[in-house]
């Protein structure tokens, strides 16, 4: 797998898209956002730049885009208007892969704007410039201390690369409870080369006093043979189609995704011995998957609706926005309807939804020393 390539959410704006089916990810955002007012004022207040720049890396594209964009220029702005202060410009860099959905994300730019106008006057919005820069965050992206603050949500727990060694991984598709020690121990090992990595580029693109906030997906235990990682429902439904015939035992034991979840101590231990950055705060949190479902559940209550099917289906298509490309890049595209449709009876069937109910998020606000 050409990680670079297929490492992309589905593009364009359908009922499968990544834009319809990423309200998680918008409520991990949520959560986030009063760190990142924390984060973005404390380091407004000690540098006080004319020109802030801001970095949102694997911005992906659809509603999620903007959201903390909006939020650091909603909160400088509120500053500047409480302290009379003249409000900084804006230079806002948006980054992803290159086989992201840039034409999308272009094409929100004028909306965007607009947004700004309405809420803020046309100060702000003449203030306010976007460009894009296309790249892997594990390498270099912007001249040396040019960042004020960056941020990045749901994208740093995909790796750079499957680790090596972990064909002996048979039945999963990522680190699991049922994964052996040695599986485990890869993934945990090119986790920590990644982000060790990732630290590294930052602290020379990020002013001294600078800040970054992160966020990504998680585990609570140290262990990692505890807990279910929200993979093992794609990986049960690709073995019941190996029990159909539709797809051979040798393909799901050679399929391995390059992403992983940390617990909080390896964060922890991965930041402080990388030593670029302060940690000010580190937390373990929970979003519920029902609110993929919690309008359609208040609406149909008294209908005798089958909220476990509407569930499994919308989190198929949350799973599939996300996992499309590799999925067809390892098997073909000719098994991707039949196994998202075992994928949402699976989900929608107790105990086996009990693997879903929550996501394990870690966010980390940082400042550079």
């Amino acid at each position: 797998m050409a990680e670079a390539k297929v490492l992309r959410m589905n593009e364009a704006d359908h009922e499968i898209s990544y834009a319809n089916n990423s309200v998680i990810q918008n409520a991990v955002i949520l959560k986030v956002m009063p760190i990142i007012e924390e984060s973005v004022s404390d380091m407004f207040s000690k540098t006080i730049p004319t020109c802030m720049k801001v970095a949102d890396l694997g911005c992906s594209s659809g509603p999620n885009t903007f959201m903390t964009i909006s939020k650091v220029i909603d909160t400088i702005h509120g500053i500047c208007k409480t302290h009379r202060l003249k409000l900084p410009e804006f230079e806002v860099i948006l980054n992803d892969l290159p086989e992201n959905d840039f034409n999308s994300v272009f094409k929100s730019f004028p909306g965007f704007i607009e947004r700004l106008k309405k809420e803020k006057g046309d100060m702000v919005k003449e203030r306010c410039y976007i460009g894009v820069v296309a790249g892997s965050f594990y390498h270099r992206l912007f001249p040396t201390r040019s960042l004020h603050f960056v941020h990045s949500s749901y994208a740093l727990h995909w790796l750079s690369m499957v680790p090596v060694g972990v064909e002996n991984n048979k039945g999963n598709i990522c680190m699991a409870k049922s994964s052996p020690p040695n599986v485990v121990k890869a993934y945990a090992q090119q986790f920590r080369k990644d982000l060790t990595n990732f630290l590294s580029m930052r602290s020379k693109e990020i002013i001294p006093q600078g800040r970054m906030v992160l966020t990504f997906t998680a585990r609570k235990n140290p262990n990692p043979s505890n807990e279910d990682y929200g993979l093992e429902l794609v990986a049960i439904s690709l073995l019941d189609l190996v029990a159909q015939g539709v797809v051979k035992e040798a393909d799901v034991d050679s399929f391995n995704l390059p992403l992983y979840a940390p617990c909080r101590e390896e964060v922890a231990d991965i930041v402080e011995r990388e030593g670029s950055f302060e940690i000010e705060e580190l937390r373990v949190f929970e979003v519920d998957v029902n609110c993929l479902n919690r309008d359609e559940q208040l609406r149909n209550k008294d209908l005798g609706f089958n909220i476990n099917m509407q569930m499994g289906k919308k989190y198929a298509n949350t799973m599939r926005a996300v996992l499309e490309p590799m999925i067809c890049s390892h098997f073909g595209d000719a098994i991707i309807d039949e196994l998202f449709i075992r994928f949402a009876e699976n989900a929608a069937n107790p105990p086996k939804n009990s693997m879903h109910q929550s996501k394990v998020n870690i966010v980390v606000s940082m400042e550079k020393k």
